[in-house]
């Protein structure tokens, strides 16, 4: 009898790799896990709330200018409060990408089917969402300031973009040191090493090559807390900036990847065009047609009325730059508030009302307009808003006390600046507030400097003393008597103590350094 041994089979082997779909599927699980884990870190959480809180607290401002906000201004103001947040990311995301490292489990992923430069995709996949959150809350912000009423002008994608692309960059860069330079204390070096050599930059850069400073994806040369002018004369090439640090972000991807093994043709490609479009963004920030530009901001700046257009309010000129024509009819307001004080012929006379700017040395710089020499010319800034209304108003008296402008240039030793600031004050809903909001020194006695667009008011103890004892008298009493004495009241002959006499009000004690 013979006997059969079975055959045992052998277990059979598969050599087919995962198919492409499933390691897709794996990254982005793993990307998910990561988020996860990042949404954990105590920095992460603390920064991110920090930043909205920041954001919250800029938005429940009650400055009267945030009233009317000049939108192109508005989207550069969301770029600075993200950057801690960045900070943040980009420490804990390096450690996120050292974690199997530091817990020496490195080795372990050498039998899972997906390769480390996957890994590296996930780890840089998991930054995204963060970024996400950062536009939201910057959309959200720019969105809450361009529904207000008073809002002016427009904003620029490329600059709201700007706050998001630096978290989005500082994530990635993350990942990549630690693929390049696997050590803890490595972030804190590059931050530093960064710090020094924007500072020594920025140094280095003349007036002239301000341009070079929008290469730094998060340094930029903004504005220096200047009035806002006009967005096409302000001549930052934001479209191309944003393309520059998405590139960047690409590229910066890529080299993380190729550094972590993914050489594949994809990977190949997606470098090549994200260096094309780094290299696109970077030459298009270069400066072309400067001449252009410089000449249409001396144009505005000294010829305004070439580029403004101006419409018509009983009897009175309102010309503004394109941006900015939503706000004549509260300009109309004050003129006729104003107007409604005085006497004589300044009751009806016509003024125009003409926006300026200064651009004398750039644009967005510190620097005072000079008083307007034409007649019946009143000045207006590109502010508007809480004090920018009383100076405004400021503004609108003198040229019906004295003309124009330029009268303020010398002291006024005489009656009209009681005049003026009677004009100013006296059909105000809170004559003393305003009083002392539109004094430089915030004071309501002695002497002082009232604000204007151009050419501040100076008053002197007794005229300041005058103005107050007029605010305690009776409004329309006041007003009849002021219109009554007019011709009085606006020659540079009468003093002040004798427009104390004419308007009922005791004839100030201290002495008048102006001679009286």
């Amino acid at each position: 009898m013979s006997t059969t041994t079975p055959t045992i089979a052998e277990p059979a082997t598969h050599t087919e790799p995962p198919r492409e779909g499933r390691r897709t599927g794996a990254v982005l699980a793993l990307a998910r896990f990561e988020a996860r884990e990042l949404l954990q870190q105590i920095p992460v959480l603390f920064f991110f709330a920090l930043f909205v809180v920041l954001v919250a607290l800029r938005l429940m401002s009650r400055d009267g200018m945030d009233d009317f906000p000049v939108l192109n201004t508005i989207d550069r103001r969301t770029q600075a409060a993200p950057l801690l947040f960045a900070l943040a990311l980009f420490i804990c995301a390096n450690a996120a990408a050292l974690r199997s490292r530091k817990h020496g489990t490195a080795q372990q992923f050498g039998v899972l089917a997906m390769e480390p430069w996957r890994r590296t995709l996930a780890h840089v996949l998991s930054v995204i969402p963060y970024a996400g959150l950062i536009a939201l809350v910057v959309a959200a912000e720019y969105t809450r300031e361009a529904l207000k009423p008073g809002a002016i002008g427009h904003g620029s994608f490329g600059e709201l973009a700007v706050g998001p692309l630096s978290v989005l960059l500082a994530g990635i860069t993350g990942v990549l040191l630690a693929r390049l330079l696997p050590a803890p204390f490595v972030p804190i070096l590059f931050v530093i090493a960064v710090y020094v050599l924007g500072i020594l930059v920025s140094g280095l850069i003349d007036v002239d090559q301000e341009w070079v400073g929008w290469l730094d994806p998060i340094q930029f040369f903004t504005s220096s807390g200047g009035d806002p002018v006009p967005s096409d004369l302000l001549g930052r090439p934001a479209g191309w900036h944003a393309l520059y640090m998405t590139g960047l972000c690409a590229a910066l991807t890529c080299a993380a990847l190729l550094v972590a093994g993914g050489r594949t043709r994809a990977v190949k490609a997606a470098t090549a065009l994200a260096l094309a479009a780094t290299a696109a963004g970077a030459v298009g920030q270069i400066p072309r047609d400067t001449a252009s530009l410089e000449a249409a901001r001396r144009t505005a700046s000294h010829s305004p009325e070439k580029v403004q257009s101006c419409t018509t309010h009983d009897g009175s000129s309102y010309c503004s730059f394109p941006e900015w024509s939503g706000v004549r009819d509260d300009w109309a307001e004050v003129v006729d508030r104003v107007r409604s004080g005085a006497g004589g012929t300044a009751a009806e006379t016509g003024l125009t009302v003409r926006q300026r700017i200064y651009t004398d040395g750039g644009v967005e710089i510190d620097g005072a307009l000079d008083s307007s020499t034409t007649p019946g010319e009143v000045t207006v800034g590109t502010r508007w808003g809480g004090n920018r209304v009383p100076e405004f108003a400021v503004g609108v008296a003198t040229v019906l006390v004295g003309g124009s402008e330029d009268v303020t240039t010398e002291p006024m030793c005489d009656a009209r600046a009681v005049t003026i600031m009677w004009l100013v004050l006296g059909n105000d809903p809170t004559p003393t507030a305003t009083f002392q909001n539109v004094r430089l020194d915030d004071s309501t006695t002695g002497s002082g400097v009232v604000l204007a667009p151009t050419n501040g008011l100076s008053l002197s103890g007794a005229q300041t003393t005058v103005i107050t004892e007029l605010l305690d008298q009776p409004r329309a009493e006041m007003t009849a008597r002021v219109k009554a004495h007019w011709t009085e009241l606006t020659s540079a002959k009468t003093t002040t103590a004798q427009a104390a006499k004419l308007l009922g009000v005791e004839v100030p004690k201290e002495a008048d350094p102006c001679g009286e």
